[in-house]
């Protein structure tokens, strides 16, 4: 008999030799893993949501909202407000002036950003009280608090932050730890934090030393009219860049804006015809306008919503402040670069992204130092405020 043949064996088929295949994945965990390897993980997650299209209108809203809940929650500590208009009001000094007769062993606080600092720092340039009053330099710190640093540190004591100097005080320290604030080392006491009130002080010492170079910017015989003009400045110009810039309600805003570039308008009248406010000589009250203006274009014109009108729009306020930045020692006292990163980057609620703008061409050296032509100016000394007043 015939053997049974053998069944064929079945039919296969070579391939070419590649990579073993991929074990499969459910669709939701490669995208998963795709956010997890992306370089932005809000954006990839923002598309695995909604795709490409807008955020969700619930979703817009409800940022919208906490946002704006989480920035008027800033403001109300940044900025204290009333409560009723939504207007800046600025928080009084504690120390506001400066009682009896401090110790020989003084030290001056200041911060480079600030204005209110910068007047106190400009006049003890002015005046010659370098080696008579030394000084520390805050910086503001990520916490909004002012803080010393290796390459700014407190002269004095060695401290990481403000406060804790003012905390040396025989009766401790609660509150704002602001600046200027002229210390008295041998007592270890505040002697003042109020502006003004300061240089108005240092105008003294610098007396009482045979000191000034000979240059008096508080003089008795016109302390009258530098009263007024302050008491004009301050509130229009000084704090009204503040509150244009810290206003929480529109109309808080409007109200402040307007009053501001009224009082630029007035100014800048007056100085086209007066060198300085108070005539041919520099008083406390240029110093006290001139660290506003130097900070104009350069902060509160972008970041407090002051857009009006620049400063270097106004020809005899701009040729103004190029005046007495041109004067001996002025220069030195404006750190731009440390004005500009103390509001822009420190400012949370202003400008959340911290992001620093290009410095504007009328704020750098070359256009401050352009002549300035004042010196041909016809002197307005005892002129009253009310007779600059614009029509």
């Amino acid at each position: 008999m015939w053997a049974t043949p053998p069944q064929p064996l079945p039919l296969q088929l070579r391939r070419p030799p590649g990579p073993p295949p991929r074990p499969f994945l459910p669709r939701r965990r490669s995208r998963l893993n795709r956010i997890a390897a992306s370089q932005d993980p809000l954006t990839a997650l923002s598309r695995l949501l909604w795709g490409r299209a807008l955020p969700p209108a619930q979703l817009v809203l409800a940022v919208r909202h906490g946002w704006a809940a989480a920035w008027q929650l800033l403001m109300r500590q940044l900025a204290p407000s009333d409560p009723a208009t939504g207007a800046f009001t600025r928080t009084p000094s504690r120390f506001p002036v400066v009682v009896g007769t401090p110790s020989p062993r003084l030290h001056l606080y200041v911060g480079l950003p600030c204005p209110w600092a910068h007047r106190a720092l400009l006049v003890r340039a002015l005046l010659g009280l370098e080696a008579r009053l030394p000084v520390s330099v805050a910086v503001p710190g990520d916490d909004g608090a002012w803080s010393f640093t290796p390459v700014s540190p407190d002269g004095l004591y060695g401290k990481r932050k403000l406060r804790e100097v003012y905390a040396e005080r025989s009766g401790g320290f609660e509150g704002r730890a602001s600046v200027p604030m002229l210390w008295d080392a041998e007592r270890r006491e505040v002697v003042c934090n109020e502006s003004i009130e300061i240089v108005k002080f240092l105008c003294g010492l610098a007396g009482a030393d045979g000191g000034g170079g000979g240059l008096d910017l508080w003089p008795p015989e016109l302390r009258q009219d530098i009263d007024c003009w302050y008491a004009f400045i301050y509130p229009s110009v000084n704090n009204g860049v503040y509150r244009c810039g810290f206003a929480q309600s529109q109309e808080a805003y409007d109200a402040a804006a307007s009053e501001l570039f009224g009082a630029l308008d007035r100014l800048e009248a007056h100085l086209a015809g007066s060198r300085y406010l108070c005539g041919d000589r520099l008083t406390l009250a240029d110093v006290c306008l001139f660290t506003t203006l130097i900070r104009f274009d350069l902060v509160y014109n972008t970041l407090f919503r002051c857009t009006r009108r620049k400063l270097a729009e106004y020809p005899s306020l701009h040729a103004y402040t190029r005046d007495i930045y041109q004067m001996p020692k002025v220069a030195e006292t404006c750190d731009m670069e440390a004005i500009m990163a103390g509001y822009f980057k420190t400012l949370f609620p202003l400008n959340p992204g911290g992001i620093q703008p290009l410095r504007p061409a009328s704020c750098d050296g070359e256009s401050l130092l352009r002549p300035h032509g004042r010196e041909a100016l016809s002197s307005a000394a005892g002129t009253p405020l009310e007779a600059a007043a614009v029509s």
